[in-house]
């Protein structure tokens, strides 16, 4: 008999609390060339989210507003006993050099307390080469649990990626190592494609599919009935292996300082050996954000 043990359960949890965390962006600026280069530099997840904004306008620094709302919630794609929709708010400010610091929280639908954390990062990005296709970056987060919870609550990582001259088709992979009173390591890489549908000086309609893989590490607890008796034995071990795959279908709109963007995401739950076979799911989403330079 296989089964889920704390560790495991606490991980899933974690994983879904920082997977939920989605910014998009659009920006005031003098001409089209600029937004087009800012969209275009921007499809990456919140690790390099400093960089890319930065990369076109090195003079200024930025405060970035955003609110999500994801229909349903699930922890590494798996499904909860019943569905309930999450929030998530966030405020950000990125220095010109690429240094950043930014807080933001989750509110479940049906969680008790239902506003579960509240983080706290400071990152840094960059890139290399004349270029600028090649990109990287590093951060820590600290986790602000409602309830107390206290097994992760740190999080360090580190990231690397790569992205053609059109910026059209990019992929990026990166490491986090999660600590507190248990430790654990998780690797997510994604390839995605930014698709203009509709451009002109006032707005960009775009479409920017991505697809996500999700591994971690955990614990797997094993109980094997002993071959000379009715007695249990348990027994456990790590595991480390793919969680989750992705695949996410985004429509962004972006005019003036204002970014709006409506997605649905299909998740592929990839059952580790304490499971059973898991069902695909998918769920809506739809962000607001704002960004102010000076």
């Amino acid at each position: 008999m296989k089964s889920l043990t704390p560790k495991a359960y606490q991980l899933l949890i974690f994983l879904c609390i920082i997977g939920n965390y989605h910014w998009s962006i659009a920006q005031e600026m003098e001409n089209e060339e600029e937004i087009d280069n800012l969209l275009d530099e921007l499809y990456f997840d919140e690790s390099e989210f400093v960089k890319d904004i930065l990369e076109p306008l090195k003079s200024k620094h930025f405060v970035y507003t955003n609110i999500a709302y994801n229909s349903n919630t699930f922890f590494s794609g798996r499904s909860l006993a019943e569905d309930q929709y999450n929030i998530t708010p966030q405020i950000s400010f990125f220095h010109k050099k690429g240094f950043s610091i930014s807080t933001s929280g989750i509110y479940y639908e049906k969680l008790d307390p239902n506003w579960d954390v509240t983080n706290v990062s400071v990152g840094y990005s960059n890139t290399i080469g004349k270029n600028k296709l090649i990109h990287y970056n590093s951060g820590y987060t600290r986790y602000f649990y409602s309830d107390g919870w206290d097994i992760f609550v740190n999080s360090v990582d580190a990231g690397i990626g790569i992205r053609n001259k059109k910026r059209s088709l990019g992929f990026k992979t990166a490491i986090n190592y999660l600590f507190g009173k248990d430790n654990s390591l998780q690797w997510i890489s994604k390839i995605y494609s930014n698709i203009d549908l509709f451009r002109n000086k006032d707005y960009v309609f775009s479409f920017r599919p991505q697809i996500t893989l999700i591994a971690a590490e955990q614990t797997i607890e094993l109980r094997q009935q002993s071959r000379d008796s009715d007695l249990f034995q348990t027994t456990f071990q790590d595991y480390f292996g793919l969680l989750n795959t992705q695949f996410k279908l985004p429509l962004q709109l972006a005019t003036n300082a204002i970014d709006l963007e409506v997605a649905y995401t299909l998740n592929t739950p990839n059952a580790v050996p304490q499971e059973s076979s898991l069902d695909t799911t998918g769920f809506f989403s739809f962000s607001l954000g704002y960004l102010l330079d000076f």
